[in-house]
């Protein structure tokens, strides 16, 4: 399976050749009608026996590998075409006669073997009752030919065992299809992480960008120092979000608590919002510490987006981290977007749990992730 793009790789050359064994090798046992038909002393029958049979085992072995690959495919076999292929596989048995004599009795295994694989069980079934009964009924209307008690049972015995490769065949089909599924199921998730990874980025970064901008714009009027020392910065986030990009693009971003904690205090100062964050961080699990990293990126950059706020807290505990405002609270349309979805979905892959609303006196924004019980 190929999981880049979920499609199934090509099969093998050798697979291939065994497939084609698997019809082939059961040839052998035409050894009988053929000996019969080479050893006719008449060239006409010695030449239609031997003729017959090849193209018996010739279209025996086209038929079973065609129904084999529908069955790889997951495709039905056509029942009118399979009807047409065992009519004309019997038809060229029948026309061995002349050269086999009674020994054609030996083509109705294949017959039967053949019908159990390409047809309903119905039909599969009456195919196989036929041909066991063909045997009695033949020697009873041809003088001189034998009931052939082992054609019957060869009849049975192939029937029964063609039924297991016909449905071990289904379960293989079914199974390479579960795969495939599995494959672009996991293509897909793959593809959503990445779009997840990015939005977070790019959200951040362009967020603070057009906010140094914006002051920037505001200040090369009335302090031209400042206002290139934003621009500066605003160079800075460009490249860095650019870097982020890359190593996004080529695995996923290692993000870290302290790093986003002293990104938002740049991008709060930025935004002219008062920023109450810790000096200090406690010591985390790496699995945590992203998490928490994420759930600052994504609270602030609400917090300088949609807020309106003057104050900005975050709080950081071992078994949980808070980012609050006192701004317009959950009244913006970011307050279930792309950045809370992709964070809800890490705090539940962490089995940790998400809450976004007001704080606890009614006013502004709180977003906290908090540490399932037992991982305190």
């Amino acid at each position: 399976m190929d999981l880049s793009t979920g499609r199934p790789r090509p099969v093998s050359r050798h697979w291939r050749i065994t497939g084609w064994l698997l019809a082939a090798v059961w040839l052998f046992f035409l050894n009988v009608p053929l000996a019969t038909a080479v050893h006719q002393p008449q060239p006409w029958r010695r030449v239609l026996g031997v003729a017959a049979l090849v193209a018996f085992g010739i279209g025996y072995v086209l038929l079973f590998e065609w129904a084999r690959k529908q069955r790889q495919a997951l495709l039905p076999i056509p029942a009118g075409r399979a009807r047409a292929g065992l009519a004309l596989l019997l038809a060229v048995g029948v026309v061995s006669i002349p050269g086999t004599g009674g020994d054609w009795l030996a083509t109705l295994v294949y017959v039967a073997a053949a019908g159990v694989f390409l047809l309903p069980p119905g039909e599969a079934a009456a195919t196989v009752v036929l041909c066991a009964l063909t045997p009695a009924l033949a020697s009873w209307l041809v003088p001189g030919w034998e009931a052939e008690n082992g054609i019957v049972f060869a009849v049975l015995l192939a029937s029964f065992a063609m039924f297991g490769v016909s449905r071990l065949a289904q379960r293989n089909s079914e199974l390479q299809a579960a795969q495939r599924e599995i494959g672009r199921l996991a293509v897909a998730e793959e593809r959503a992480r990445a779009a997840r990874d990015l939005h977070d980025i790019l959200g951040h970064s362009l967020t603070v960008v057009a906010i140094k901008a914006e002051l920037a714009g505001r200040l090369i009027q009335v302090d031209r120092e400042r206002a290139a020392a934003e621009i500066a910065e605003v160079e800075a986030l460009a490249r860095a979000a650019l870097s982020d990009v890359r190593q996004t693009v080529g695995a996923y971003r290692e993000v870290s608590l302290a790093a986003e904690l002293a990104g938002a205090r740049s991008a709060l100062a930025a935004a002219g919002i008062a920023a109450d964050l810790p000096a200090e961080v406690p010591a985390l699990p790496d699995a945590w510490d992203r998490l928490f990293g994420w759930a600052v990126r994504e609270g602030v950059t609400n917090v300088v987006r949609h807020s309106g706020a003057r104050c900005c807290t975050v709080r950081v505990h071992p078994d949980r981290v808070e980012v609050s405002d006192d701004g317009r609270g959950l009244s913006t349309p970011d307050a279930t977007g792309h950045g809370l979805v992709g964070l809800r979905e890490r705090a539940r892959e962490l089995d940790a749990s998400l809450t976004v609303g007001r704080r606890p006196d009614g006013s502004g924004f709180l977003l906290r992730v908090h540490l399932p019980a037992e991982a305190r």
